[in-house]
C-alpha cells in the first residue's frame, strides 16, 4: 500500500486523475469500477478535461458500476447510476449501454448481482478500482462487518451509511435502507485500486484503514493485504506529514 498526502482537495485530485490516466493509457480496454460521491468528483472532472485535450482515450474502456440503492430506477435523479453517467460516463463520451450497471429496479436483485459478478469474471477481473471511504471503512457498500470473501449482493446499511447519505435525500429518514454492492471480493482482487480520501472528518478511519488491524470491522482495512493499492488523500484527511 502506498500513500501519497497533497496539500489540498484539488491537488489530490490531480495527482488521483494523473494516475488513473495513466492506467487508462497503459490498458485502453481496462475494466473499471466507478464510485461516485464529493471525494472523487475533482478527479473525474480533471480525467474530463485530459480527455478534451486528447490526452487519454475511453472509447475501449469497460465501466463497472460500483453500487446502487435498492428499488431505485436510473432516471431517479439520486441514483448512484445517474452520478456515474454525469460525473464519469458523460464527460468521458462513454455512452451508458457500455457500463455494467447494477440495477436497483430489478425484479430480482440476487439474480443480477450474480450477473454482475459474472459479467465482472468475462472481462478478467477489474484492471482499476477507483474508491471512496465511508465514515465507517465501508468500501462501496460493504458495510461492516463484510469479511475479504464477500461477494456483490443486496446489503442493508448501516446507521453511519444512512446518515452520512440523508443529506443527498433530504433527510435520514428518506434514505433507502439496502443497497446493492459490488463485492469485497471483486474489489480487493482488482489488479490496481485507487482510494481517494479528503477532509478533516476522515482522519481517524483513514488511519484504521492504513495503519489498523485487519478486521471486518473496518472493511477497508482489508486493502492492507490487497496488491497495488495507492491511497491519495489531502492534508486535511492525513495531517501526519
Amino acid at each position: 500500500m502506498e500513500l501519497l498526502v497533497s496539500d489540498n482537495y484539488a491537488t489530490m485530485s490531480l495527482a488521483a486523475a494523473r494516475l488513473i490516466a495513466e492506467a487508462f493509457t497503459a490498458k485502453p480496454d481496462s475494466s473499471v469500477i466507478i464510485a461516485v460521491g464529493n471525494t472523487p468528483l475533482g478527479a473525474y472532472k480533471e480525467l474530463a478535461y485530459f480527455y478534451q485535450q486528447g490526452q487519454i482515450k475511453t472509447s475501449q474502456l469497460r465501466p463497472f458500476q460500483l453500487d446502487e440503492y435498492l428499488a431505485i430506477p436510473p432516471d431517479d435523479y439520486r441514483s448512484l447510476f445517474g452520478w456515474v453517467k454525469r460525473d464519469f460516463l458523460d464527460p468521458l463520451e462513454i455512452t451508458a449501454s457500455r457500463c455494467v450497471r447494477l440495477p436497483g429496479e430489478a425484479s430480482d436483485p440476487d439474480q443480477v448481482c450474480r450477473d454482475y459478478d459474472n459479467q465482472l469474471q468475462l472481462a478478467g477481473g477489474a484492471d482499476i478500482a477507483i474508491l471512496g471511504l465511508g465514515p465507517n471503512g465501508h468500501l462501496g457498500f460493504n458495510e461492516p462487518l463484510a469479511d475479504a470473501n464477500a461477494p456483490t449482493r443486496v446489503v442493508s446499511l448501516t446507521p453511519e451509511s444512512l446518515k452520512s447519505n440523508a443529506t443527498y435525500w433530504g433527510g435520514i429518514e428518506q434514505v433507502p435502507q439496502q443497497a446493492l454492492t459490488c463485492g469485497m471480493r471483486q474489489l480487493l482482487a482488482a489488479k490496481q485500486i485507487f482510494l481517494l480520501v479528503s477532509g478533516e472528518h476522515k482522519q481517524e478511519i483513514l488511519h484504521q484503514t492504513v495503519a489498523g488491524p485487519i478486521t471486518p470491522a473496518v472493511p477497508s482495512s482489508f486493502l492492507q493485504q490487497a496488491a497495488n493499492v495507492v491511497v491519495l488523500s489531502d492534508k486535511a484527511a492525513w495531517p501526519q506529514t
